[in-house]
């Protein structure tokens, strides 16, 4: 028979009733600590890639100034906003709007590199600074804040010394969690212990698109479900939220529930993880440092992925020969590639070597460690390879390939691994240029220009990195030339080149102009391009080229390139 506890009716039962309740509302108080992220304090300095860019330049800070990427500005300073100029803006409307802009072009390198000052100076008041990105510092708040005599004092001393430092601008924030103390710092705020869902629940859903998140279409998308805080985003249940945004989504829930980015479980991994180098000669030059970095990284991510393991917090450490020590941990949100991590290790060198301080070392680099300082499982990984995080399929093979492609440049040099970017141009040999596997593949500012006159698609399938002589002859057999209204003296009738054999035109296209670059001095003048299709005989198919007349030279006409 199933019997049921009486209530209590005396003294001496009711503290044995009473003492399980207790029991499991401490139990339940120590699982939400446990599961709760860590408290940070986060400093930020405004505006950094802009602060970076005119501090390089001599720019004063009272003169508008923007930073764009891909012709669109990325970072902005405060006069240029008081003048309507906004992140996503094209640089035609920002110019526009603010005729005297000062434009510089993204170089996350000189952002990284400048930055170090502003670490260095956070360092020399609290100690296990993080840097998440350039213009961004976290660090623990709790042993700091006790040995300064509370989080107010701690901020209030942190900002002024880093501005009498460096003399940067920067705003201090403290929360649960990067994400919240991150915008707790653009508002120049500590949070409350505890109180990390409260503040974010009014702040609109546009906050998860940090930078470096990815998350503006999902922001997006937000807006149009009416989505509009992140409170109303952190209502929503979990399971909801993944079956219709996935596993981004769920990040973001938990970010905007206040939660840490990743469930617990994280741990510190074996001593034996770290990779060091002996460096013979010692490093004394960035560019040797990064060439190092590739190889270094490439080998750190496998014995990473050997385990299931992926970081997301590295440790760069380096002994100089006067026995000097280095250090530095950068955080990352998403698990490093070996891309990221090699990039963050030339950043570092940068930093170190370049920033021209009374504390920059005395001798070069012999010993140089890299060490996990917070991993997670491999099988969260959902990143590629081959575009660091575009979308490429992350497998096995792209891992073998990158490697590799990094032995390769360890044998011939790192010119000698390259992959295309697409840039801007008019002719075919200008809209593809080449940079070393490994570096980053940023196209150039105005490569997505209209370029008038450019040559209309296809474009050639091979294209000669030297122009291949040619002689085009109209049907009289003499050679065809190009008036000063860009038409053809007569029509082609043969093409000969390579082995000299003449060939028959089949059709043409064209001539298409290009008057381009007329104000360079020793320019070699006007030219056009002209495609053919030429008899191949014997029976096979025929061969497109693509031939260039130039106005000054010789030979006058060339092969630019072939079509399939």
């Amino acid at each position: 028979m199933r019997t049921f506890p009486e209530s209590p009716t005396s003294e001496h039962r009711q503290p044995q009733h009473r003492r399980p309740q207790r029991q499991q509302s401490q139990r339940r108080q120590s699982q939400r600590r446990q599961s709760s992220p860590p408290r940070l304090l986060v400093l930020w300095c405004p505006d950094w890639p802009v602060v970076a860019a005119a501090a390089e330049s001599g720019i004063s800070a009272a003169e508008p100034a923007a930073v764009l990427a891909a012709n669109r500005v990325v970072a902005c300073s405060a006069v240029a906003r008081a003048a309507g100029i906004r992140r996503g803006m094209r640089r035609r409307e920002a110019q526009a709007r603010c005729p005297e802009l000062a434009v510089f072009a993204d170089d996350a390198d000189r952002d990284a590199r400048l930055f170090e000052t502003v670490a260095t100076a956070t360092e020399e008041l609290i100690v296990g600074v993080e840097v998440v990105r350039p213009g961004v510092v976290a660090v623990p708040v709790a042993g700091a804040a006790r040995y300064f005599g509370g989080e107010r004092t701690l901020l209030e001393r942190l900002v002024d010394h880093v501005s009498a430092r460096t003399g940067a601008e920067c705003q201090v924030g403290v929360s649960e969690g990067l994400f919240a103390a991150t915008l707790a710092a653009h508002r120049a705020r500590p949070v409350p212990a505890g109180a990390a869902a409260e503040f974010l629940a009014p702040l609109g859903v546009q906050e998860l698109d940090q930078p470096g998140s990815g998350r503006r279409d999902l922001v997006d998308l937000l807006r149009r479900l009416g989505i509009r805080t992140l409170g109303a985003f952190a209502q929503l249940a979990e399971r909801d939220v993944l079956a219709r945004f996935g596993a981004d989504g769920v990040l973001a829930h938990r970010l905007a529930s206040g939660r840490d980015e990743r469930p617990p479980g994280r741990r510190r991994p074996a001593p034996d993880l770290a990779v060091t180098e002996t460096c013979d000669p010692p490093l004394e030059r960035v560019d040797a440092a990064a060439f190092l970095a590739r190889t270094l990284a490439s080998r750190f991510h496998a014995g990473l992925a050997a385990r299931g393991l992926a970081c997301t917090r590295l440790g760069i450490h380096a002994t100089t020969e006067h026995g000097e020590e280095l250090g530095r941990s950068w955080r990352c949100g998403e698990p490093l590639t070996p891309d990221g991590i090699a990039d963050r290790v030339r950043w570092q060198f940068e930093g170190w070597l370049t920033r021209g301080r009374g504390d920059t070392p005395t001798s070069g680099v012999t010993v140089l460690r890299l060490e996990p300082e917070e991993t997670v499982e491999g099988s969260a990984l959902q990143l590629g390879l081959w575009a660091g995080g575009s979308g490429a399929e992350h497998t096995p093979e792209a891992d073998k390939a990158a490697r590799a492609l990094v032995h390769v440049q360890g044998l011939i040099g790192p010119e000698g691994v390259c992959t295309a970017v697409f840039d801007g141009g008019r002719g075919p040999a200008e809209q593809v240029r080449l940079v070393p596997w490994g570096d980053r593949r940023t196209p150039a500012d105005g490569h997505d220009a209209p370029w008038p006159q450019r040559l209309p698609s296809p474009s050639p399938a091979t294209v000669f990195e030297a122009p291949c002589p040619a002689v085009v002859a109209g049907e009289d057999g003499r050679q065809l030339d190009v008036t000063d209204r860009h038409r053809l003296t007569a029509w082609p009738w043969t093409v000969a080149f390579g082995d000299g054999r003449s060939r028959r035109v089949q059709n043409w296209a064209g001539p298409w102009p290009v008057t381009a670059r007329w104000w360079v001095p020793g320019d070699r003048g006007r030219c056009v391009r002209l495609q053919v299709v030429l008899e191949s005989g014997s029976g096979s198919q025929p061969v497109a080229v693509l031939l260039r007349w130039q106005e000054q030279g010789n030979p006058k006409w060339t092969v630019e390139g072939v079509y399939d």
